[in-house]
């Protein structure tokens, strides 16, 4: 047992353990709503986008989290009112928005050169140089997050499943979809710390698709993909730790395992019973 406790120790694990804690419920929250709404990319696209937005606080010497969450709140709404006002589509949209935004920190970076180390902190996360104060901001973030999720969770869920329905029993989708989106940039800012631009997708989509292999229930599923993304972050710092990899990595990693496990059971389940089914029928 002594080395579950030998860690702690340390002050950046500690504060690196609550953090990974806090972005994995987060993922795993939002996820399956990503997942139901087949949007799965919009986690890609807005992590991009909001990188865009650390970068112009890195240059500006703003707040990070101020200047990159109201980055990516303007992006979300964005993305929300173009999809909504014109012919383009959701995934054009995110395309175009997204990936502007992301050559603007692309081009930032280029022209500023003394950032090189914030940015790849940016790119691929940092949560052993966490602090303290950044831990109480993510925390908080994800109590915001959740306390939004549950006001509005009949609506979401209704908008989630049928769309239209919901709209003619008087439900303001617009509104509920930008508060998913608002909520959604909040989510990723909060968990850039621990995974990084490029990796933040994968925490988003993995443990919701894994726990949608488990279960047919919706509160089952949010259950399971919240207590994946949470387990799949603790014991990410843990193995991190012993074998000196990236944490970030070192996560979605093993959320990556865990999916495919449990793809590979289901599979053989399935294999089974249909070999059964022909056995009762001959």
């Amino acid at each position: 047992m002594l080395w579950l406790l030998e860690p702690f120790q340390y002050e950046f694990f500690r504060t690196g353990m609550l953090v990974a804690f806090f972005a994995g419920a987060l993922c795993g929250l939002l996820g399956v709503y990503i997942v139901l709404r087949g949007m799965s990319y919009i986690g890609h696209g807005l992590s991009h986008a909001i990188f865009g937005g650390a970068v112009v606080s890195f240059v500006m010497q703003w707040n990070f989290f101020a200047g990159a969450g109201l980055w990516g709140f303007l992006t979300a709404v964005l993305i929300n009112q173009t999809t909504r006002r014109t012919r383009i589509g959701a995934d054009a949209a995110i395309g175009v928005i997204t990936t502007a935004s992301f050559a603007v920190g692309v081009a930032l970076i280029s022209r500023y050169r003394r950032f090189t180390q914030s940015f790849d902190a940016a790119l691929f996360g940092n949560i052993l140089g966490v602090t303290w104060n950044e831990v109480f901001v993510v925390g908080g973030i994800a109590l915001l997050v959740a306390a939004v999720i549950f006001v509005i969770y009949k609506q979401l869920l209704f908008t989630t499943f049928d769309a239209e329905v919901a709209e003619v029993y008087g439900v303001s989708t617009q509104w509920v979809d930008t508060l998913f989106a608002l909520a959604l940039a909040a989510a990723i800012i909060a968990s850039m710390q621990v995974l990084g631009v490029t990796l933040i997708a994968a925490a988003l989509v993995i443990p919701a698709i894994t726990a949608r292999l488990l279960t047919d229930s919706f509160n089952r599923m949010v259950l399971l993909s919240v207590a994946i993304g949470v387990t799949s972050g603790v014991s990410g710092m843990y193995l991190s730790y012993y074998v000196d990899i990236a944490s970030g990595a070192t996560i979605v990693l093993l959320q990556s395992a865990s999916f495919a496990l449990v793809l590979t059971i289901s599979a053989l389940r399935r294999q089974a019973i249909h070999r059964l089914a022909h056995v009762h029928v001959d």
